[in-house]
């Protein structure tokens, strides 16, 4: 190990966040020894339908609830940087956090579509990617066209965690009991989710600024 604060960045809308991001993010952290986890929630996905989506406010609320007494982080520190694309934002955290190792965590249904991401083999080449199985979406992770990529630099587990400083390209594949909790599931359940995370604007647990719910789309 290097002695390197070393954390595991999550990506998503949170709409809402739920127990299942707390347990992926607590199973991978220690399945990577990481120091924290911190979650990045989205202003905006252009890759997902607005209709539905909460304000920023409620969904990280809904998160900071999720992430108590917990390593991890939430920030929406995307508005705060201004950037539009997850390669943007990635570079933007390596220069502002410099004495910090990170790896990129993705669910295997995200890296099925990882390639319709804005350069994505440049976010690839930042820092390591750490993909988590998820149930159905396997078959199309592993045909998929970052996949055909990115295989060839796929190592171990032990490997990743016992090396010393990390590089990138790099892919490890972690295996995870499956969690069935969604968000979808729970709006459809809860359409009204959002107005019990009503309220002032929280700080940002990374940053320690306020957040809005200003309109402002992220793409990936």
């Amino acid at each position: 190990m290097t002695g390197t604060q070393r954390i595991g960045l999550l990506g998503g809308s949170f709409n809402p966040a739920h127990g299942g991001h707390r347990r992926i993010s607590l199973f991978v952290l220690r399945a990577l020894e990481l120091d924290e986890v911190w979650w990045l929630v989205s202003p905006g996905n252009p890759l997902k339908s607005r209709e539905g989506m909460a304000p920023l406010t409620a969904r990280v609320r809904s998160a900071m609830v999720q992430a108590k007494r917990a390593p991890i982080r939430v920030t929406a520190i995307e508005r705060q940087l201004g950037t539009r694309y997850t390669v943007d934002t990635l570079k933007a955290l390596q220069r502002r956090y410099s004495k910090r190792e990170f790896v990129w965590l993705m669910g295997s249904d995200n890296l099925a579509q990882f390639h319709r991401w804005r350069d994505w083999r440049g976010i690839a080449r930042q820092m390591p990617i750490a993909v988590v199985a998820r149930p159905g979406y396997d078959a199309a992770a592993v045909a998929s066209p970052a996949m055909a990529w990115l295989r060839r630099f796929s190592v171990p587990l032990s490997s990743f965690v016992n090396r010393g400083r990390w590089s990138a390209p790099t892919l490890v594949t972690l295996r995870f009991d499956p969690d069935e909790r969604s968000a979808t599931a729970i709006r459809r359940a809860d359409p009204e989710w959002a107005k019990r995370f009503a309220g002032p604007p929280p700080r940002d647990q990374l940053t320690h600024r306020v957040i809005s719910s200003a309109a402002q789309a992220t793409a990936t």
